[in-house]
């Protein structure tokens, strides 16, 4: 591929670029009235794709966008390659450059051939994602964090609520099988939560499940996905996993729920829970099956005495 030359589109900053002026916050300067907590930084906005709303930051230096869980950008959708372009950063400027990519990356809707200056408020498409070139303030940056937040977190706990970790789980599923790579699913119900409820008020349950969350998010790797699904049943994705991967996994959750009462103002609570776990086979065509061999096996956890594990 032929790389266009640099010198066709200059060097660009946020005063001169094009894209800007929609934008006036970004070239302010900082004082103490503005409450900036640092200076203003480049970032890539979803603006389509399955990563809808996220912010990515873009670091100094080279950010690796692909389907690469470890991708500096990642972007889980098979029609990215693992690794899909290279975005240099550098004082004023930013470039793009594909890297070979299977499907291609366009720049404002034209093919990308090797390298390209970036402007504010270019548009990357990569697979089926459409990604915009900002450059954020803290404030813009809070903002939209906080409104991805609101869609896709649950507000108590802070995991995925039940339509963002669905669709995630749909997309990991596609993945897995058109790879053939491993992926499990854990489902968790707290055992006899509804006493809680019903013993120390709706208060104590709130904190129950949070205090939950957040041990659920200790026992996770960077590549997972934990969701609440329900009032007390969490799903959890485990990609690259077989169940030799996921009975650990959930025998730590099992051990970090339970050896640790949860502290209440009428004194400790312990808790348990209970766990199904299912791996993607070769007859798993669809995400539901996965889904519901994994729901069978925790059903089969609480028949058998709750506090336990059950493969589905």
């Amino acid at each position: 591929m032929t790389k266009k030359s640099a010198s066709k589109r200059p060097p660009m900053s946020p005063e001169t670029s094009p894209g800007f002026p929609e934008m006036p916050t970004m070239v302010r300067t900082k004082t103490e009235s503005d409450g900036l907590q640092s200076p203003a930084e480049w970032a890539l906005v979803a603006y389509a794709g399955a990563a809808l709303g996220r912010v990515f930051p873009l670091i100094r230096g080279e950010v690796i966008v692909g389907r690469a869980p470890k991708s500096g950008v990642a972007l889980l959708d098979g029609e990215v390659s693992r690794h899909h372009v290279r975005i240099q950063v550098e004082e004023g400027r930013v470039q793009v450059e594909d890297l070979g990519s299977t499907n291609g990356t366009h720049v404002n809707g034209e093919l990308l051939r090797g390298s390209v200056d970036l402007r504010a408020g270019d548009r990357l498409a990569i697979g089926g994602h459409v990604l915009k070139l900002v450059f954020l303030d803290p404030l813009e940056r809070a903002f939209h964090e906080t409104l991805l937040d609101l869609s896709t977190k649950d507000p108590l706990t802070g995991l995925a609520n039940r339509g963002s970790a669905l669709a995630e789980l749909q997309n990991r599923f596609g993945l897995s099988l058109r790879y053939d790579r491993p992926l499990s699913v854990v489902v968790c119900d707290l055992d006899h939560f509804k006493r809680v409820n019903d013993t120390f008020g709706h208060g104590a349950g709130d904190f129950v499940l949070k205090t939950f969350g957040e041990r659920l998010l200790s026992t996770l790797r960077e590549a997972d996905l934990a969701g609440r699904i329900g009032g007390e049943e969490f799903l959890m994705v485990l990609p690259e996993t077989d169940l030799s991967g996921a009975r650990p996994f959930a025998g730590r959750l099992l051990k970090a729920i339970a050896s640790m009462p949860i502290p209440l103002p009428s004194g400790g609570l312990t808790l348990t829970c209970s766990l199904g776990i299912a791996e993607r086979t070769a007859t798993d065509l669809e995400a539901g099956q996965l889904l519901a061999r994994a729901d069978a096996a925790l059903y089969r956890a609480k028949a058998e005495g709750r506090n336990r594990v059950c493969e589905g």
